[in-house]
């Protein structure tokens, strides 16, 4: 199995799989009502909707990165307080992070192993390092979510 094939796997795995952990993104996620997502459970720390658009906005920018571009991280590092707390807005930032998943599979799909060796200059990591790197940014936010989410 190709580097690549294996770390497709990891993603498909963390989001909606099996993965060694025991639990995956969307299960968590689904459970989660917008109220709940919105709550401020602990007076100097993020939302369950704060970390998951912080998720989508870093993969996003690691998505980038590995395809050449350089980007620049906002000074709030994508953390942003949520104004429209409805229902339809919450199954619209599930739908982004469904979206943004879709575009790493279909970037792993096609990417060559060769290019995981190249290095993203701002960083001075390589691709590979990147986009482990982003693995294990949800994986520790996912935690965060899990913590939160047993307080309701």
């Amino acid at each position: 199995m190709s580097e690549t094939k294996r770390i497709l796997s990891l993603f498909k795995e963390l989001y909606d799989g099996s993965p060694w952990i025991d639990i995956n993104l969307t299960s968590v996620l689904q459970n989660v009502s917008a109220e709940q997502a919105s709550n401020r459970v602990l007076k100097n720390c993020n939302t369950i909707w704060e970390i998951t658009n912080h998720l989508i906005e870093y993969r996003l920018n690691v998505l980038q990165r590995v395809q050449g571009k350089i980007i620049e991280t906002p000074n709030n590092n994508y953390f942003e307080p949520v104004t429209d707390t409805s229902e339809k807005n919450w199954k619209d930032t599930l739908r982004r992070l469904s979206k943004v998943q879709k575009d790493w599979i279909e970037f792993l799909d096609k990417v060559d192993p060769d290019q995981l060796e190249k290095v993203y200059t701002p960083n001075s990591m390589t691709y590979y390092e990147n986009i482990d790197g982003i693995i294990q940014h949800d994986v520790y936010h996912l935690g965060q979510i899990v913590l939160l989410s047993k307080q309701f």
